[in-house]
């Protein structure tokens, strides 16, 4: 249980050297956006390469170019995903949330937020974070793709141009 051999040890820290280094490698040349965590498929993704390194380390049946394999294949489904969705608009809008408004002028838009499964507590969690102490001094609070709020303040909104994307569910009006 703590202890079979000393070739068990040697095997593992060699495989970890290996296979971090594949990984490093496989990860550099697919560029940046391969770890970004823009959507679920992404953390999918992120989650699956942990995993496979850890099976690569680990098990004994997996060899070392199986998993380097395998970490390539996830790599570049991830990319051809991501190329996929820069290119076409319809599989964008199959794999990937819309942002979503949830308050609007100071107002809650509740059946937003009920489809979001977000409270009223979270949001004006979010909008204490910013360092702004009335709701009524928001002009929008969204939930964004990869699940995190974006808190614009209405001394900050200008035209309103960044909400252009926005999905405003079903033309939802503020709850008054």
């Amino acid at each position: 249980m703590f202890f079979d051999t000393w070739y068990d040890l040697l095997r593992v820290a060699v495989m970890t050297v290996c296979a971090y280094a594949a990984l490093i490698v496989v990860v550099r040349l697919s560029g940046k956006r391969t770890l970004a965590k823009m959507n679920a498929f992404d953390l999918v993704v992120t989650v699956a390469l942990g995993s496979t390194l850890a099976t690569i380390l680990l098990n004994r049946t997996v060899s070392l170019a199986e998993g380097v394999l395998a970490l390539a294949l996830l790599v570049a489904l991830q990319f051809v995903n991501a190329q996929a969705a820069v290119r076409s608009r319809r599989f964008r809008r199959l794999i990937k949330a819309e942002p979503t408004l949830l308050l609007s002028d100071g107002r809650l838009l509740t059946g937003a937020m009920a489809r979001q499964r977000v409270t009223a507590s979270e949001v004006h969690q979010a909008i204490r974070s910013q360092g702004i102490g009335a709701i009524e001094d928001v002009a929008a609070v969204v939930l964004e793709t990869d699940g995190k709020f974006s808190v614009l303040p209405r001394s900050q909104e200008g035209s309103g141009s960044s909400l252009r994307e926005v999905r405003n569910p079903a033309g939802a009006a503020p709850d008054r």
